[in-house]
């Protein structure tokens, strides 16, 4: 925060300001949902009836066939569908035990059920099956920096980048781990590039417009808030952080007025409620 922000403030605002702006980047650091998080969203239509059944006729003409199983296993997995995901994976490496890429589809569904340690297993195995596969280096990382294991994840992810991958999720979580490192320019750097291969993914441009916000480039960080909620209007977070910055600004209505927007989509995020209190009472 510069030193004529500080001065045109409130003492007691000061404080509270500080305090949400740690929260903040402590929130933006350990999260990341959506395109490039840990969960991807679910597509009802991969997982219809009608493209399972497309998906199963195949099977059914080419019953000995792992890559058929693998690919309706990965429709399964799109639509939510995870139990009938993880049967048509075990059968896949059942039929080819070195589907490497099996082992890794499967591992992404136990990451979605919560069997961390399961995925784990299956990433090693997709490795040691194949030591360039950047997906499985970079589904692995995020199992490690969900368990606080940062530095092994910053290598799988930085083995990954080196691999020359173009997914950019490799890029988003490295950059994630250099933010929580407070090595912001590092950070900002990867998530330019990971916005560069997703431009249409909100994620990184919130979370380089965190990693703005931290070295005190407002305007930077503003365009990239406004940018995310451009492309994800449901992106809590985005709001609140811009409501942050119109709170900085004296702009008190329209920022009351992001941090109701936030609390209406998040109403746990307790950013956006301390802002809408904040704001209605000054």
């Amino acid at each position: 925060m510069n030193a004529d922000a500080v001065r045109s403030r409130k003492a007691s605002l000061k404080g509270g300001m500080f305090a949400f702006a740690a929260a903040l980047m402590l929130a933006g650091c350990q999260t990341a949902t959506g395109p490039l998080g840990e969960v991807a969203a679910i597509d009802t239509a991969q997982g219809s009836t009608e493209n399972i059944s497309s998906l199963s006729a195949v099977i059914d003409r080419t019953p000995n066939d792992p890559e058929a199983y693998n690919v309706r296993g990965s429709a399964y997995g799109r639509g939510g569908r995870y139990q009938e995901a993880l049967k048509d994976f075990e059968t896949a490496i059942r039929l080819n035990p070195s589907y490497y890429q099996a082992y890794a589809n499967r591992a992404l569904i136990h990451r979605m059920m919560g069997n961390q340690q399961a995925a784990l297993q299956d990433y090693n195995q997709a490795i040691q099956l194949n030591s360039s596969y950047d997906a499985a280096y970079i589904g692995r990382g995020n199992v490690y920096r969900l368990s606080g294991r940062n530095q092994e994840a910053f290598r799988d992810f930085e083995r990954a980048i080196q691999l020359d991958t173009t997914d950019p999720r490799a890029y988003h979580n490295r950059g994630l781990l250099y933010q929580s490192q407070g090595q912001h320019d590092f950070a900002i750097a990867d998530f330019a590039q990971s916005i560069s291969l997703a431009p249409s993914a909100a994620e990184p441009y919130t979370a380089r417009g965190l990693s703005y916000l931290a070295i005190n480039n407002e305007d930077n960080a503003l365009a990239d808030f406004n940018t995310a909620i451009q492309l994800d209007r449901r992106n809590a977070e985005a709001w609140a952080y811009q409501g942050l910055i119109l709170e900085r600004r004296g702009d008190k209505t329209r920022a009351s007025r992001s941090y109701a927007e936030a609390a209406r989509l998040d109403p746990n995020l307790k950013a956006a409620k301390d802002g809408i209190a904040r704001t209605r009472s000054s």
